[in-house]
């Protein structure tokens, strides 16, 4: 069975014994060279790197100054993990309704969301699929928000040729886990527009600890270098960054495997199954292939049975979580994910198998 998700892993690691054996495993020369190339493919200035998706969420809502009481508006089809750094926050998620033949955050219904309350709008490019870029750019801008860029399942996806991670969002969130491109083991990062959050990003990923200044001649800690600020200890690895860095190497090839699969399995859909259609000027990185079932879940027990591949429809709405309060029902939301399955698209797939 062709497996929907699969960890890519470089064939080659070739200093990766000799940084396990050198002592020398925490954020160093690997981590800082990894956050250099991020920034590069991405096109931005600078990317602070994480131990994880979740730790990078929480230094993002620190740096951005938002917590207890703040609204921010999202769709509620998207990843758990995506949600659960709000709720830990005490940011309570307002739902907007998504357009329900291509599961992006629909305009209008953000802007029906908004309230004085309202911080950030978060806008999550669901399964590689990037949403209205441009549209929610302008929202925020009219209302005085902050525009918050989810792109844990887009990484490489573009829009009017940029990647992601360069859509004028105040702030964007990655995830390098294991079924992502970059793929780190465990990993995430942050970047911003303002160049100051990212200097106080920085602190806040690191115990608030300015490394410039924490040693004295002597290597001692200094007492003159202040502690001003409550923070996480979520400093990327040199291990982790190391083995992002070599599969971010790989990346562009990888993603060019996956748009070749997605021309070739439209192509070739069953009757019942219609493709998920890219909005205009967009470029998905293919995460998965997504498209729409007329029965979804006699689709997935069909494949399933045959022993062909493996879809899924990958993320159950945040609406159905009692977490989050009953906002009410989404018609846009229950829609979609009535009929959205995802198939595997990835860079493993061989031709044969299409």
């Amino acid at each position: 069975m062709i497996p929907l998700f699969k960890p890519y892993m470089p064939a080659k690691l070739p200093d990766l014994d000799r940084i396990i054996q050198s002592g020398q495993l925490a954020y160093g020369k690997y981590a800082r060279e990894f956050e250099a190339r991020l920034a590069e493919y991405i096109g931005i200035d600078e990317v602070l790197c994480t131990s994880s998706f979740n730790s990078a969420y929480l230094v993002l809502i620190r740096t951005l100054g938002l917590g207890h009481g703040d609204e921010f508006v999202a769709s509620p089809m998207c990843c758990l993990a995506s949600s659960q750094p709000f709720a830990v926050n005490g940011i309570k998620l307002i739902w907007a309704d998504i357009d329900p033949s291509t599961g992006t955050l629909d305009p209008e219904a953000v802007k029906s969301k908004i309230t004085p309350r309202t911080r950030a709008i978060v806008h999550n490019h669901f399964c590689g699929y990037a949403g209205h870029v441009g549209e929610m750019r302008k929202i925020a801008d009219e209302h005085g928000l902050m525009l918050i860029d989810d792109v844990s399942e887009a990484f490489g996806t573009e829009y009017h040729g940029r990647k992601a991670g360069n859509w004028d969002a105040d702030a964007t969130v990655y995830s390098f886990q294991t079924v992502r491109l970059p793929n780190a083991i465990d990993g995430g990062a942050v970047s911003f527009k303002d160049p100051t959050y990212s200097q106080k990003a920085a602190l806040l990923r690191d115990y608030g600890i300015d490394r410039a200044r924490f040693r004295d001649d002597l290597g001692e800690i200094s007492p003159l270098c202040d502690i001003s600020e409550a923070a996480y200890g979520c400093l990327s690895s040199d291990v982790n960054a190391y083995i992002g860095m070599l599969s971010l190497a790989d990346t562009p090839e990888l993603l060019r495997r996956q748009r070749e699969n997605a021309v070739r399995i439209a192509e070739n859909l069953p009757d019942r199954v219609e493709p998920l259609v890219p909005l205009s000027g967009t470029n998905p990185n293919y995460w998965v292939f997504g498209a729409l079932a007329c029965d979804k879940r006699g689709l997935i027990a069909d494949f399933r049975a045959a022993g062909t591949c493996g879809i899924s429809g990958v993320h159950l709405p945040n609406t159905y979580y009692s977490l989050f309060g009953d906002q009410g029902v989404f018609s846009g939301v229950e829609e979609f994910n009535h009929h959205f399955v995802a198939l595997p698209c990835g860079w493993w797939i061989s031709d044969s198998a299409l």
